[in-house]
């Protein structure tokens, strides 16, 4: 066996090639290996040539009888990318924020979970809305587009994914508004009044009727999703009359026409309501509080003309608590005729009267039955300063036991400018007494965050509950509703409870906490930032250390083309031929020979022969060499790619719920 080497003159181009062949000298990650320690050089370059060797193997088996292994093997690749594992992750990532979250948050409220009737028990359910209060351009008036629009989109989004997650999950039998239903409410002009303030000015009615379509979207068209059977001969039904100072404005600073056109579209404001057996009394202390206000115009407690201060603004409330037996009767009975299926009507008695004598029909005054009442405000009832609101408030709750003064626990006995975050002590006892008898629980709203106290400085020491307001951007991290259970079996005869209970323990109360849509952000922020990071490391690997490997292209740029040796066995030719190789029959060659070519295709007059073919012009071979995309374009598609998953399946997600 012999072997042929060319002549010493050309000894250099034909010597064997190096281990880093392919590698260019003059490229940016040569001198950036240069700064590592010697070690971490060696392993990426080993690293680098194990990978090139296995690209050969794969090229080499896909042309042969392994084709079926090597596909499935670039199969077993694709699908287990970088690029896709981060798509997997966005979406199960996406899943829990825009799905998973809510249904955790509902299921922890099941009523079954906390009720506690007897067995026999057929409770009414109630939930309670507080505070939704639309964003509008009166609640962030600084904040610039896109941001303002971005905000009224995804708080919109999230009142009614929850308020969808209520009626899907829970299906209440009546849903209570405790007011604030708009931001600006009170802002919007009418046809014959409009803001105080000139910034607002410029908002008409259709304005203020554009929000109430958007009001409707919001919560009305979710309200059939609900459980349409209800145990209430009435119905299910929703209740959203009660005013807040963010719809009307407070005291002398509600205006007559603001007030009529919200009791046009959402019913009166003063209003009696039996539901599960309890009466439900709803007044508007937004209104009702100018009645210790001094009157604006005049700037003291009279108006000058012989009646009272603003008396326009707090007559029809005080009015209506001061025919509080009438009304309570005449609902209260309505209901009996309701469970004894007779329609309503007059009862006259059947008797002979003589007909000189005139006939007087008096309508007889309806009597209270005597169903334990509801007091329902928007504005909390007054209470000592420094009252503890209980360990379920989000704002500083109290560390230890419970304390008899908290500050920080406490709602501020506070006003300013439309608001005020307690009625007076006057117009609370007011309330109290009037609202009765037999008052056992109170419901508001407007402080955002839970409360829960005991009035034992008015008579009965009704419990009041102070519920949290549903939107995520009303100042606490875990919007939430509140549900309550209603149980008062009665006799329709009579209207007295047919089951022996305590006091107060007709009704029970669980407070229910939804997500926290800020976190939610964070997490999407935190796993777009590992997104972009993870992505821009392997585009600088892949560029780097680990091309692409193609049958038709150089594995790396060439910074030289080197022919690789031939080797051949057969008979040693004479000294005359020394320079020349002549493969024996039969004889081994290289198995860069027989292998297919591995470089770019160019013109015939420029293609390369072999060894013979010395005058190749390498600048021109190098210039038809596709230049590589770079770190940036490899990280740009990468990103692409991911984007186009992740947006695709988060629309769908927000379209279809």
């Amino acid at each position: 066996m012999s072997y042929s080497y060319p002549n010493s003159a050309n000894a250099d181009a034909y010597r064997p090639a190096r281990r880093d062949y392919y590698v260019d000298s003059s490229n940016g990650h040569r001198r950036l290996l240069d700064t590592l320690p010697l070690w971490l050089r060696q392993w990426v370059a080993e690293l680098q040539a194990h990978w090139i060797a296995r690209s050969f193997t794969t090229t080499e088996n896909s042309r042969g009888s392994h084709a079926p292994t090597a596909r499935l093997w670039r199969a077993f690749r694709r699908i287990f990318a970088v690029t896709n594992i981060l798509a997997v992750l966005w979406f199960f990532t996406l899943w829990w924020g825009e799905r998973a979250v809510f249904q955790d948050s509902l299921e922890k409220c099941a009523w079954e979970s906390w009720e506690n009737w007897p067995r026999e028990a057929a409770p009414h359910h109630v939930a309670f809305i507080a505070d939704p209060q639309l964003v509008d351009p009166h609640t962030y008036p600084g904040r610039p587009w896109p941001l303002s629009t971005l905000t009224v989109k995804f708080t919109d989004q999230y009142l009614r994914r929850s308020f969808s997650s209520i009626q899907r999950n829970l299906g209440p039998d009546s849903v209570l508004f405790l007011g604030d239903l708009f931001d600006g409410g009170r802002e919007w002009a009418t046809s014959h009044s409009s803001s105080p303030e000139k910034r607002y000015q410029k908002y008409k009615d259709s304005f203020w009727k554009n929000e109430y379509h958007r009001f409707v979207r919001i919560f009305s068209n979710q309200w059939n999703e609900g459980d349409p059977h209800s145990g209430n001969p009435r119905g299910r039904r929703m209740i959203a009359s009660l005013p807040g100072n963010h719809d009307l404005g407070f005291g002398t600073g509600v205006q007559l026409p603001v007030r009529d056109r919200f009791q046009t579209y959402f019913g009166q404001s003063n209003r009696v309501d039996v539901i599960g057996n309890h009466t439900f009394v709803s007044v508007d202390t937004v209104s009702l509080s100018a009645m210790d206000q001094p009157d604006p115009e005049t700037g003291s407690s009279g108006s000058g003309d012989g009646h009272p201060p603003n008396e326009r603004i707090w007559k029809e409330a005080e009015d209506f608590l001061n025919n509080m037996n009438v009304h309570r009767g005449k609902a209260e009975m309505g209901e009996l005729r309701l469970m004894r299926n007779q329609s309503e009507g007059h009862v006259f008695d059947h008797k002979v009267v003589d007909l000189s004598q005139p006939t007087l029909y008096q309508k007889l005054q309806p009597e209270v039955v005597g169903f334990p009442a509801i007091l329902l405000t928007h504005v909390p009832l007054y209470r000592k300063p420094a009252t503890p609101c209980g360990p379920l408030r989000e704002h500083y709750p109290p560390s230890d036991g419970e304390p008899e003064e908290d500050e920080r626990n406490a709602l501020s006995i506070t006003a300013g400018y439309q608001y005020q975050n307690v009625l007076t002590q006057t117009i609370s006892k007011d309330l109290v007494t009037k609202a009765g008898p037999n008052l056992v629980h109170v419901y508001s709203g407007d402080d955002h965050d839970y409360c829960e106290v005991t009035h034992r400085e008015f008579s009965g020491s009704p419990k009041e509950i102070t519920v949290k307001s549903l939107s995520w951007a009303m100042g606490v991290r875990r919007p939430g509703f509140l549900l309550t259970s209603l149980w008062n079996p009665v006799d329709p005869a009579t209207g007295k409870p047919t089951h022996s209970m305590s006091t107060g323990a007709t009704l029970q109360n669980h407070l229910c906490l939804l997500p926290d849509q800020l976190s939610i952000f964070i997490s999407y922020g935190l796993l777009f930032g590992l997104t972009l990071a993870v992505l821009l490391a392997r585009a600088a690997l892949l560029v780097l250390y680990f091309p692409a490997v193609d049958s038709s292209a150089p594995i790396l740029p060439l910074s030289e083309f080197r022919p690789p040796l031939q080797v051949h066995t057969g008979k040693t030719p004479s000294s005359s031929t020394s320079s020349s190789t002549f493969p024996s029959p039969g004889g081994l060659a290289s198995r860069a020979i027989n292998a297919p070519s591995r470089y770019p295709k160019v013109d015939d007059d420029d293609a390369y022969s072999g060894p013979d073919h010395d005058d190749v012009d390498k600048a021109k071979w190098k210039a038809k060499v596709p230049a590589s995309r770079g770190i940036w374009g490899e990280f740009v598609d990468s990103v692409q790619y991911v984007a186009t998953i992740v947006f695709a399946w988060y629309f769908f997600l927000i379209w279809r719920w």
